[in-house]
């Protein structure tokens, strides 16, 4: 069996995590280190990437991660329809919540409503 990779904790040096830990320790961590928590940044390639605020953009401008982060988002870029304020005049209409009742509930409102008669022997 392989020995496992460690990851140094960057809230407290001293910690020597296993990297199928790191991330939980990462949280746990930054909450018992609120000081040095303030004064440490996240990357935004990923979160396990904990640096000082001063270096955020020079370790985002060279992550590993960044390339495969910006790859997916040019293979499945996200597509969003507006409506144009031509297609409708009146914006003020364009939602119209409805009330969704699913059939069991409408029979049970309907009981609540009108109760039935209990019958009761000798009736």
């Amino acid at each position: 069996m392989e020995p496992e990779a460690f990851e140094i904790c960057p809230y407290d040096p001293h910690h020597r995590i296993p990297l199928s830990r790191f991330q939980y320790h990462l949280a746990s961590c930054r909450r018992k280190n609120p000081k040095k928590a303030k004064k440490m940044a996240i990357c935004k390639y990923n979160a396990c990437h904990v640096v000082p605020i001063k270096k955020l953009e020079e370790h985002e401008a060279v992550c590993v991660n960044r390339s495969s982060v910006e790859e997916e988002d040019t293979e499945n870029p996200l597509k969003v329809s507006l409506p144009s304020s031509e297609q409708n005049d009146d914006p003020q209409q364009t939602f119209v919540p409805q009330k969704l009742v699913c059939e069991n509930d409408t029979k049970e409102s309907a009981r609540e409503i009108s109760p039935q008669k209990i019958l009761r022997p000798g009736q």
